[in-house]
């Protein structure tokens, strides 16, 4: 052995570990971004089978940043027995729905002498037909699609390049899809004067077929610097909420950029003031019960929501009801700012179910209307049953020869069926009611006992002649 140089021993302590069995490792065991389409399930099982793949599933990249090409891609590692035998290229091409893409996969390296003959490619997992396909030269396959789709998983379409023994020889993620259309619609609402939940419509499409980030943005409207909201998909998959450190009294601008690798857009700018969007929770402890023996009615009782108690505002109250067996709903408007109400002219033995909902506005001065709060659960319970036919089975008819068309007969009949028709809430309404009702019982009670004094008087009338 020469003098100076190393035994084999001191080469093998120097040369530095393979790198692919560690790539191999990181790619292969990686958990999986974006949907289990079904492309992305048949390369992963030839994955398993296939130790030497250097390519798995497209990975879900960050927007603003590049993948590392060095990180996956055999023609990064260093030269050697190791080395793998193909390369793709353009590596990870993003691209606009409708364009075309020429792409080559150049064979190389191990076995010495490896050609492209035999070579084939694949999408998610289908083989494409080999017309889309030609060989370039002995070493390099050539690649032509033509009127891309969007790709079927954010997280980027696979394109292998395989050998032909099936096995991977180079993969590329394809990204194809649009830019970010501008985002619209914001709506924004506080709970407590001290937060902000906002949401918005990400597009007039919204599917641009590429991971694409929204960040809502908001800064005092004079001054100050721009903050990013960073509480995501709180009411939905396009919402943030913040949670403190909100200014009273000054407005804010407030609006939504979408980012994705096409392109970016920003939403208009929404103004407002955090007292003019309050809202609450829904009333809580809504109590629905019968009044007395009353087949028409129902009393509604609920308690203000608590968490804008210690604050100067005023609130008003809309109620909604409905029948068992219907979806439609009927809604009170003019419950004001009372907690409780009482639903007249129902059916009698029916079930209902009753919600609230509640609007705070005025709040330290504000000349805002407000937001109503979302429904309370609804509250069930049911009318007395009726002892006399209802109208369903037919209305009582007087009997022949009884004036049942003078005129106070008429009046009534006109103020029984504006009951029917309208739901009230008004003390005055209360007693007018009541007291109608107390007439009414009176006066069938007077007019049965004239009947029965009349029909004595024709039965002592009878029995005279024959004496």
């Amino acid at each position: 052995m020469p003098a100076g140089r190393p035994g084999p021993a001191a080469q093998s302590a120097r040369r530095p570990p393979p790198l692919l069995p560690l790539l191999l490792l990181c790619v292969l065991g990686a958990p999986q971004a974006g949907s289990g389409a079904e492309g992305f399930s048949s390369g992963r099982q030839e994955e398993r089978h296939q130790p030497r793949h250097p390519r798995g599933p497209c990975a879900q990249h960050p927007i603003h940043t590049q993948p590392s090409l060095g990180s996956h891609f055999p023609s990064d590692l260093p030269n050697g027995p190791e080395d793998h035998t193909a390369v793709i290229s353009p590596q990870d091409p993003t691209l606009l729905i409708g364009s075309s893409l020429q792409a080559t996969c150049s064979v190389h390296g191990d076995p010495p002498g490896a050609t492209a003959e035999g070579l084939y490619w694949t999408l998610n997992g289908h083989r494409l037909p080999p017309e889309l396909s030609r060989m370039l030269n002995a070493s390099t396959l050539a690649l032509a699609l033509a009127n891309l789709n969007g790709s079927r998983q954010q997280s980027g379409d696979n394109l292998m390049c395989h050998a032909r023994d099936g096995s991977i020889l180079a993969g590329s993620c394809l990204y194809v899809g649009l830019p970010p259309e501008k985002p619209f619609n914001i709506s924004c609402w506080s709970k407590n004067m001290k937060d902000l939940t906002c949401r918005w419509t990400p597009g007039a499409h919204g599917e641009t077929f590429l991971h694409t980030n929204y960040s809502l943005k908001y800064k005092l409207r004079w001054y100050g610097q721009d903050n990013t909201c960073e509480e995501y998909h709180t009411v939905g998959p396009h919402s943030c909420h913040i949670p403190k450190d909100l200014a009273l009294f000054t407005p804010y601008e407030i609006w939504v950029e979408a980012t994705n690798r096409l392109g970016s857009a920003r939403s208009d700018v929404l103004t407002l003031d955090i007292l003019d969007v309050v809202t609450t929770d829904p009333p809580p402890e809504v109590h629905v019960s019968r009044v007395g023996g009353l087949e028409d009615q129902l009393s509604v009782r609920w308690v203000s929501p608590p968490a804008l108690k210690d604050f100067l505002f005023q609130a008003k109250y809309q109620i909604r009801y409905r029948v068992e067996d219907s979806v439609d709903w009927k809604v009170v408007d003019d419950v004001s700012n009372q907690t409780s109400c009482r639903l007249a002219g129902l059916k009698p033995g029916t079930v209902y179910f009753v919600q609230v909902r509640c609007n705070p506005f005025g709040i330290y001065g504000s000349k805002k209307a407000g937001i109503w709060s979302e429904w309370s659960h609804p509250t069930a319970a049911s009318t007395p049953r009726s002892e006399r036919p209802g109208p369903g089975g037919g209305a009582c008819e007087p009997r022949g020869g009884e004036p049942s068309s003078g005129p106070v007969r008429r009046e009534l009949k006109q103020f029984l069926g504006w009951l029917k028709k309208h739901a009230y809430c008004s003390n005055l309404s209360f007693r007018l009611y009541d007291q109608w009702r107390a007439w009414m019982q009176k006066s069938h009670k007077t007019r049965n006992q004239d009947e029965g004094i009349l029909s004595s008087g024709r039965r002592g009338a009878a029995r005279g002649p024959a004496r």
